[in-house]
């Protein structure tokens, strides 16, 4: 009977190993130690509570959200004081007959700002944002989208303790937090739900790592020192996508100190995506601004992605010979074991219900729509705002 040699011959498995090993590094230094790390104060701890907050949110045409979100904004629970400020962008719905009715219930909480027009060759979200910023009260900011929702009313009073001090970091200039996707049925809805998963995880532990990149606009807070040190949006405000990771890219490059929060109570969440034109767009939208990162952070970001994505196809390729299989099984066992235990002490320290079961085919199908996203945007740049 012939014998088969199960030793990899080939150097396309050393090319494989590699990419395990670059997996297991993000997996050891990155991502398993913030899903382990100690869990939060709980709101209701003592903690310094008494710095007031402006809380904006920037809409167009969001009607139905914004009769959802402000209530919930106006209940939170917090101490220090706070208002609510509403940009309305160039609205045609009844968005300002509903802020005007706010505005007579709430006259200390809530302010209404308008935009008629935006500046030609100015990002209309960011150009509104700057107007809301300058017509805040408070030198605390913290930002969220008309489609989302706070998680709890606390969200407001753990958001803000974010800036303060520790024993290990001085006080904080701006508060990363995190947004999740509520679930729905359908393998869409887990496959958005696991991409924001594995995003957060990145943004979130390299943050806590001191390596911050960037935040999301749902859950982001900074000071108002800080937006003036960046001189606002100035040196993205004609590109489209970017007022929430290019401000945070602008930060610290002068030097400012992000603070992660990442408690369950300080979420927000907002309805995902119900088809996959939609998503489609979003992520364009939201890749799009990856270009005018740092050097270090395309790097840090590219090789992850890039191992992951070489795991695959050099998997198809070492397929093709028999004498490949032991080692190559070998080796997805213990990649697929050990990324498997990591995601699911990230989805259990974020509160985002996964089954097991299906990280290995998410995973896959993510990668591979990551890649064609990029090779999207590569040959059609063409964006828009709502």
């Amino acid at each position: 009977m012939p014998t088969f040699d199960y030793h990899p011959h080939s150097p396309i498995f050393w090319l494989l190993l590699a990419t395990v090993l670059l997996q297991l590094y993000y997996a050891v230094y990155y991502f398993w130690p913030f899903a382990t790390r100690p869990a939060e104060a709980p709101a209701d701890t003592p903690g310094p509570d008494d710095e007031p907050v402006s809380i904006v949110v920037c809409a167009r045409n969001e009607l139905d959200n914004l009769c959802r979100l402000l209530p919930l904004l106006l209940q939170q629970d917090y101490p220090g004081g706070f208002e609510v400020v509403l940009i309305d962008d160039r609205s045609y719905d009844e968005t300002q007959l509903y802020a005007q009715q706010l505005a007579q219930y709430y006259p200390e909480k809530f302010r209404l700002v308008t935009v008629d027009r935006t500046p030609d060759g100015f990002a209309p979200k960011k150009y509104a944002l700057t107007l809301g910023i300058k017509a805040a009260k408070h030198p605390r900011l913290l930002f969220t989208d008309a489609d989302c929702i706070p998680a709890t009313n606390q969200w407001l009073r753990l958001m803000q303790r974010g800036f303060a001090p520790t024993a290990k970091n001085p006080a904080a200039d701006l508060v990363i937090g995190f947004s999740a996707y509520g679930e729905q049925p359908g393998f869409l809805n887990r496959l958005i739900r696991f991409e924001t998963l594995l995003t957060a995880a990145q943004y979130l532990s390299f943050a806590w790592r001191g390596k911050p990149y960037m935040g999301v606009g749902r859950n982001l807070a900074y000071s108002r020192a800080t937006f003036n040190a960046t001189k606002g949006f100035a040196s993205h405000i004609r590109q489209l996508s970017g007022d929430d990771d290019l401000l945070v890219q602008d930060a610290v490059v002068l030097g400012r100190h992000a603070a992660v929060v990442a408690d369950a109570s300080a979420h927000t969440l907002s309805e995902a995506p119900a088809t996959w034109t939609h998503w489609w767009r979003q992520k364009r939208r939201h890749l799009s601004a990856g270009r005018r990162y740092r050097l270090p952070d395309r790097l840090r970001i590219g090789t992850f992605m890039a191992a992951n994505g070489l795991f695959y196809l050099t998997t198809i390729c070492l397929l093709i010979f028999r004498e490949n299989w032991v080692p190559l099984i070998t080796l997805w066992a213990v990649r697929t074991l050990f990324v498997a235990a990591v995601y699911a002490r990230l989805s259990r320290r974020l509160q985002q219900s996964l089954p097991i079961g299906w990280l290995l085919l998410l995973d896959i199908v993510y990668f591979f729509y990551y890649f064609a996203l990029g090779v999207s945007l590569s040959f059609n740049r063409a964006l828009r705002w709502k």
